[in-house]
């Protein structure tokens, strides 16, 4: 008969080291090396991207509009998809969850180069990554709270995950653009 063993769960450690796996090992060494050009992409008409608006100031496209975006939405660029990830996946949470509350995507400096793009995106990962390793147990347990909106009521840690799989996911996209982008160029596309 086998025995089973249990054994103690840093629920806490696991879920800080899924994500920093995946950000230290696949994700930011991709982003080594990423041109203006590659960062400001477009591979099919209709991308959403990052760019200036009639007053010069840059935005991202349609990012107010996201619960109206058209099904299926548009392509997105390399541009656009960092700014998710640095803006709505980890800022705004570690903003929202870990400072003052106040996040607001009007407020936003969106990054016009592909060099304060993973400054951007780098530097709201060290904020959401101190933010949960300052949970604990008890704070992976605590609702999500207001900013939230629907899922206020679900535990933190389910918010941790989720952000795990926006940041595996996204990342995962860029990384594949990244592999089409020189192909795509040298074929004159």
């Amino acid at each position: 008969m086998v025995t089973e063993q249990r054994v103690e769960v840093d629920w806490n450690r696991e879920l800080i080291e899924q994500l920093d796996l995946h950000y230290n090992v696949w994700f930011r060494p991709r982003l080594e090396g990423l041109t203006d050009d590659e960062y400001l992409w477009e591979p099919v008409e209709g991308c959403w991207s990052v760019r200036p608006g009639p007053d010069g100031i840059w935005r991202m496209d349609a990012y107010d509009a996201m619960d109206a975006a058209p099904d299926p939405p548009p392509f997105t660029t390399i541009a656009w998809r960092l700014c998710h990830i640095g803006a709505h996946c980890l800022d705004m949470r570690a903003t929202n969850h870990f400072s003052d509350d106040t996040y607001n995507l009007h407020d936003v400096d969106w990054p016009t180069t592909a060099d304060e793009a993973i400054e951007f995106v780098s530097d709201a990962y060290g904020r959401w990554k101190r933010g949960i390793e300052a949970l604990g147990d008890d704070g992976l347990r605590r609702a999500a709270g207001a900013a939230e909106g629907p899922y206020a009521t679900h535990p933190m840690a389910a918010l941790v995950l989720h952000i795990n799989r926006e940041v595996i996911h996204h990342g995962a996209e860029v990384a594949c653009l990244r592999d089409l982008y020189p192909a795509s160029v040298g074929s004159g596309g």
